[in-house]
């Protein structure tokens, strides 16, 4: 009986081989991070040193005050309505951007790489920069926060529909042009029944996305609860405010909740 042919039990390895490039850029990372550190700062005695004025804060804060609980649950529904609105808004923009910055659809690479550009540049910019430019633009209240979230949706959606469409199955589309349908019924009957349910889920996570930011923007005037939560800080009055972070963070809870539902429901 002969004996069984030796086999090569070596096991593949658990990293693939990098380059000297990478792995000076490697360094290179690590040592900017570690610099990084020294630069900002942050050392454990600021950590150690910051927790009585941590605690003498929280001792201030509650119990939470719920004297304005009526002005400032109205002013809740106002950031929420502002979110839901400019999310409304930014996902209706969002898609005929996504198809013209899309490679599989854009008429022109001229035009999709211009709308790609645009598509980031309202992404780079942050909400409340762009609420400062509506504030000045339209003027204080919730418009401009309206449609600095608008702004911001579309530079998160756009750029998500545009690489769900890219991704979409081309076998349909390719039977669709072959009976001689035109782009427009390709995108309608081909691409957008696959790509709902990406659709769907990046508008709720933009929708979520959105309330989180409609508080921040009230800081500038953009309407909503930001204004009331800095006035009470303003104002040193930390019991309110600390009511008013409770209020935000059950709506902000909610959303996500109700997203998740929605979500798991719809996709």
């Amino acid at each position: 009986m002969t004996a069984p042919a030796k086999t090569d039990l070596l096991t593949p390895n658990r990293f693939n081989r990098i380059s000297p490039l990478g792995f000076a850029l490697t360094v290179g990372a690590f040592a900017f991070v570690l610099v990084s550190f020294n630069h900002v700062g942050l050392s454990w005695d600021k950590i150690i040193g910051g927790g009585p004025g941590l605690a003498r804060l929280a001792g201030q804060m509650f119990p939470p005050d719920f004297s304005r609980l009526g002005p400032i649950l109205t002013s809740l529904l106002e950031t929420f309505q502002m979110a839901a609105v400019g999310t409304v808004l930014g996902i209706a923009l969002s898609v005929p951007l996504a198809v013209m910055a899309s490679s599989k659809h854009a008429p022109h690479p001229a035009l999709r790489i211009g709308f790609r550009g645009l598509i980031a540049f309202f992404r780079t910019v942050p909400d409340l920069i762009w609420a400062l430019v509506f504030v000045i633009a339209v003027g204080l209240g919730p418009a401009a926060g309206t449609l600095a979230i608008m702004v911001d949706t579309i530079g998160f959606c756009a750029r998500f529909f545009a690489e769900a469409m890219e991704e979409a199955d081309d076998g349909p589309q390719e039977a669709l042009t072959a009976m001689g349908a035109g782009s427009v019924g390709v995108l309608f009957s081909a691409v957008y029944p696959q790509v709902m349910p990406s659709f769907i889920a990046t508008g709720l996570f933009a929708l979520e996305k959105a309330t989180r930011s409609s508080v921040v923007l009230g800081l500038v005037g953009a309407g909503g609860i930001g204004i009331e939560l800095k006035v009470a800080m303003d104002f040193f009055s930390y019991d309110l405010a600390c009511m008013i972070i409770l209020s935000i963070f059950a709506l902000v809870l909610m959303v996500e909740q109700a997203s998740g539902w929605l979500r798991a429901r719809v996709i």
